[in-house]
């Protein structure tokens, strides 16, 4: 059983009670009177408030979709960014740059991300996405079987800008600067019409230089818990980054209804960093190197072009038919070295090349069978090939000279997928979606430092949503889900070539793949319900529940020379999550109240890895509660708004023997939007305004060193976003 303690109590309490009772406000009809005599029909003229058409309110299938105005509100350059102000999504950060988002607080593949419904190369980072080339961005909590179901957690879709606006001009050209950074950022979009042909250009650019302390003290501890050792390392980082986003579209519309659409995407991030660590021990042994520098230099880029084919038929009848290309290269060298003098010297070369190339297929036939009836099935399949090579170089020679090219390594992945859906509104209050999805994945890999290995995995995905609008009432309404989804191995967890660490030690062990690695496979449960009581005003409260099978996590053992981390199937595990949202104009309180918005929601996640000793066995460090507050306030040509996103930390427990405490975050933002005229306008933005650094704090009880804990801060600080918009 679980129970909240007395501050979690408190948050959710707080929560609910920001809801009060009001009536729901319905839209109005007005009808144009006619002369006496005039036989013509009158004109009616609907105005829909809130009982006009909303994705979230009235798909059976549940999804949040977050607009391209919410994306721009508060001048993010990443979409990293934009995601940690959604409620019920959480952003892993463990250094303040870039991050990995969440939903339910699981990352690492529990969380789908994809764009445009395809999920992007292996190497692929999001947080070089830029917000500019987005037109929304879909949060989908239940699977849905056109989608892939390897989304335990849920699927983020991010949908790159197509909708396209008659002569539509604009370009941003801004500036962020911080505690140790700066940079200039430019965006530009351009699209029309002509004829039948239209196009659209979404282009972004940003740079940024960065400096800043990282301070880590690592300290050993025997059983009676006396010091055994303790060492202060003083960091000191710098480095830039450069990014690249451009996404053309061009669209014909046939002369027999029919539509043909190009649309491209290409990426571009250069990342550069140096860093020195200067080790200073006051009790026990001297540090392996007490003065170590590092430097990381990262090239990626990523090319995805498709074309989609749009059938009308006769019938009214539908064929979607897209057809995919995409690449993706890096090249990464990560090099370690020692001043001349040091006791210990070592000068470490790691060159890292990766690239890989695929094609995809996607077809959807949808046809409505009667009123409030639709019926969709598809296919979707697709074939990629990675290469990946791995040279080390010590003092300037290779380490393993037997091999000229490195360790070289090629994978091949074959996929396809089948499904059929029906979407049937069983009366005006109820409607159901039945969906079926079987997929397919076929992985072949092999290198000239491993045995060839093979993997299979075919999974049937049954799911059923159903949305009730409960009777007399205006706005109530319940969903629930059942799904089966899961989460595939990726290519580094099969791949059995191992990757060596300098100082090889539990807190920092070598890492190899287990081709016998299968997938894990998770039932869930979803029900919500939700209260639409005013226009533009909710409450929901909504509980899942995935019992994972195979769950997967990192082993840490020591094999006799050395300390290696191998991703295991280790039994099952279980998480629930509870959540509260509720946003509302505070007009639909106060009649004469000024235009102000207000939104918050409140996330719980518990979890449990069976098998694993002792408490705090929280999966792939789950987060354990979080919430969100924001305030918006528009007046004339100025519009002003807040953000407090707070994530509670605590210990998780990894292994019996390892252990990693999230550190509790408080993030608070504010923007400012002024419009000039309706061409110009300036947009300012704060954020980290508490200045809280990035901790890491992890520990490991060791063979002959006792209980080893380190922790690591990344200083960090308010920053400031300024963009001026200009259209033409």
């Amino acid at each position: 059983m679980y129970i909240l303690s007395p501050i979690r109590m408190t948050v959710l309490a707080a929560a609910l009670a920001s809801v009060f009772p009001a009536s729901a406000q319905q839209g109005t009809t007005k009808a144009d009177p006619q002369p006496a005599g005039d036989q013509k029909m009158q004109k009616v003229e609907v105005r829909g408030t809130a009982d006009s058409y909303d994705a979230r309110r009235d798909d059976t299938a549940t999804k949040i979709v977050v607009t391209q105005e919410e994306i721009a509100k508060y001048g993010d350059t990443s979409v990293v960014d934009v995601m940690k102000r959604v409620p019920g999504i959480t952003v892993s950060s463990p250094n303040g740059r870039g991050g990995e988002i969440r939903m339910r607080g699981l990352g690492a593949g529990y969380t789908q991300i994809l764009i445009n419904g395809e999920r992007a190369p292996a190497g692929f980072s999001i947080d070089s996405l830029s917000p500019d080339v987005i037109e929304r961005i879909e949060v989908l909590r239940a699977a849905s079987a056109e989608f892939s179901t390897q989304s335990v957690a849920g699927t983020v879709n991010i949908v790159l800008k197509k909708v396209v606006r008659a002569g539509q001009r604009e370009f941003k050209i801004g500036a962020r600067t911080g505690s140790g950074f700066n940079g200039p950022t430019a965006s530009l979009q351009l699209s029309d019409k002509l004829g039948k042909m239209s196009y659209s250009v979404a282009a972004s650019v940003m740079a940024e230089q960065f400096s800043r302390d990282v301070l880590s003290d690592e300290n050993a501890f025997d059983a009676a818990g006396v010091p055994v050792q303790m060492r202060d390392i003083a960091g000191a980082e710098d480095g830039r980054l450069k990014l690249f986003n451009l996404a053309p579209r061009l669209n014909w519309a046939l002369d027999n209804g029919d539509s043909l659409t190009s649309q491209s995407f290409v990426n571009s991030a250069r990342f550069r960093l140096h860093n020195r660590q200067v080790t200073t021990t006051t009790l026990g042994a001297p540090a392996p190197y007490p003065v170590l520098d590092s430097s990381v230099r990262s090239d990626n880029d990523v090319v995805r072009t498709e074309v989609n084919w749009v059938h009308k038929m006769a019938d009214g009848a539908k064929l979607d038919v897209k057809a995919s290309l995409i690449g993706g290269w890096n090249t990464t060298d990560n090099r370690r070295w020692t001043p001349a003098g040091s006791p210990r010297a070592v000068d470490n070369l790691v060159h890292l090349e990766a690239d890989e190339q695929g094609a995809t297929t996607v077809g959807k036939y949808s046809k409505t069978i009667m009123q409030g009836h639709q019926l969709g099935m598809g296919w979707d399949g697709g074939y990629s090939v990675r290469n990946d090579s791995r040279e080390e170089f010590e003092a300037g020679e290779r380490v393993f000279p037997a091999l000229p090219k490195g360790e070289e390594s090629t994978s091949r992945v074959a996929r396809l997928a089948l499904y059929a859906q029906d979407e049937w509104s069983l009366t005006q209050r109820l409607s159901v979606y039945l969906g079926a999805r079987w997929e397919g994945i076929r992985t072949t890999t092999e290198g000239n430092t491993f045995d060839t290995g093979r993997s299979r995995s075919n999974v049937w995905s049954p799911v059923l949503q159903t949305l009730w609008k409960i009777p007399d009432t205006k706005g109530d309404q319940i969903r629930f889900a059942v799904t089966r989804t899961y989460k595939a191995p990726s290519f580094q967890q099969l791949i059995p070539r191992r990757q060596t660490a300098i100082d090889n030690r539990s807190t920092d062990p070598d890492f190899a793949g287990n081709p016998d690695l299968q997938p894990e496979l998770a039932l869930g449960f979803d029900a919500s319900y939700e209260h639409y009581w005013a226009e533009g005003a909710l409450f929901s409260i909504s509980g899942s529940m995935r019992r994972i099978d195979g769950y997967t996590r990192s082993q840490v053992f020591f094999d006799g020379a050395r300390w290696v981390a191998m991703p295991m199937n280790a039994g099952e595990a279980t998480t629930r999550g509870l959540e509260l949202e509720t946003k509302f104009p505070l007009k639909a309180l106060i009649k004469d109240a000024p235009a102000i918005d207000l939104r918050a929601s409140v996330s719980a996640n518990w979890s449990r890895v069976d098998g694993v000793p002792g408490p705090d066995n929280r999966i792939d460090g789950q987060t354990p509660l979080s919430s969100t507050l924001g305030v918006d306030y528009k007046t004339g040509k100025l519009t002003m708004g807040g953000s407090f996103v707070w994530k509670e930390g605590g210990l998780v427990r990894i292994s019996e023997r390892q252990t990693s405490t999230l550190q509790t975050r408080r993030d608070l933002e504010a923007t400012a939007l002024y419009k000039f005229n309706p061409q110009q306008q300036l947009r300012v933005a704060l954020s980290n305004l508490l200045g809280q650094d990035f901790v890491n704090r992890n520990s490991f009880l060791e063979e002959g060193r006792g209980l080893v804990v380190r922790e690591t801060r990344f200083k960090a600080g308010p920053s400031v976003r300024a963009t001026f918009e200009q259209k033409f």
